[in-house]
């Protein structure tokens, strides 16, 4: 990945060999391929409720099924990358609940959550290990916990908890995951959202010692989208070379719909300047999802279906045939 992100930029999708806009569970299909004949170099999942013991994630993919993904696009070539939209330990409610400054609190050492949250870790390591091809080698992932930490809409969000504690909660994690748990196929990613200085960026960096990948990630509001993502990414590849680390966009996503030209003149044009590692774009709900839940992916017979397949065959952007 050091290496591929002074050749070009990976093109990456949120769950795309789960589901797409018409289909749910098709072995080999994706909305990626169906428009431009080849596979993203990067696909994100998502592992929500695996805390809990449920048998399908947040995102109503069986774990099971998302296991095999993992597996399969790792022994085709493509890069994994997973985040984790635990429950929140303290209150029962969701990623989403943050009712509670104390959460994060409550899940560190000495807390009353403590235990708790150790049962979580134990869930999220049994299905790290079992993430095995049929050599009986171990995948390895990019995870991506505790992110968009600069926004307050999560629980580990910057209003929720201190600068130390949020370190804390990165350093518990993955001493516990690496050393009580024997957890090493994986890499680390830390991720914001939207920030202005490097300052702001870095301030609730854990450390480099405990991070392989520095990124963002930003989704197209408006008009000033295009500058905002050039400055984040401006810095990010910045810090990434300074620290060694890979630098990537990990989350985006706009207007496509509406925006017919959002690949090439918003995404490529704007990321076109700088060494980062992939741009993921979120994922492609059925059309039974609501309507808020729009596609950030292409799909076949969408209006930027031509700008996509244009920003395919920019030698700028790589997708899994570029890769392997």
């Amino acid at each position: 990945m050091m290496k591929l992100q002074h050749k070009g930029l990976m093109f990456g999708h949120q769950d795309d060999l789960a589901y797409g806009t018409t289909w749910y569970s098709k072995e080999g299909r994706s909305d990626v391929k169906d428009v431009c004949g080849d596979y993203p170099s990067v696909i994100g999942w998502e592992l929500g409720h695996l805390e809990l013991g449920d048998a399908y994630s947040l995102d109503s993919v069986y774990f099971d099924r998302i296991r095999a993904g993992i597996i399969k696009a790792s022994e085709m070539g493509a890069i994994n990358t997973v985040s984790w939209h635990h429950r929140n330990a303290l209150t029962g409610g969701s990623a989403w609940d943050v009712t509670s400054k104390k959460t994060v609190a409550s899940i560190l050492p000495g807390g009353e959550k403590h235990d708790l949250y150790m049962t979580y870790l134990d869930k999220l390591a049994a299905f790290m290990l079992s993430l095995k091809t049929k050599d009986g080698k171990l995948v390895p992932v990019l995870f991506r916990p505790y992110h968009e930490h600069t926004g307050s809409w999560f629980w580990w969000g910057k209003n929720l908890c201190t600068v130390e504690e949020y370190k804390a909660l990165w350093r518990f994690t993955i001493t516990y995951l690496r050393d009580a748990k024997n957890v090493h196929n994986l890499l680390y990613a830390y991720s914001t959202d939207r920030f202005t200085t490097s300052e702001e960026y870095l301030e609730r960096y854990p450390g480099d010692n405990l991070i392989d990948m520095v990124a963002f990630d930003l989704y197209d509001r408006g008009p000033e989208y295009p500058a905002t993502l050039a400055n984040c990414a401006k810095l990010v590849s910045k810090i990434a070379a300074e620290k060694g680390k890979i630098g990537a966009v990990s989350e985006a996503g706009g207007p496509i719909i509406k925006n017919t030209e959002w690949w090439t003149k918003t995404v490529l044009e704007t990321l076109r300047p700088y060494d980062l590692s992939y741009v993921l774009v979120w994922r492609n709900p059925t059309m039974k999802a609501k309507a808020k839940d729009a596609p950030f992916g292409p799909s076949k017979g969408c209006p930027s279906e031509q700008d996509f397949i244009k920003f395919y065959n920019d030698p700028k952007t790589l997708f899994l045939k570029d890769i392997r």
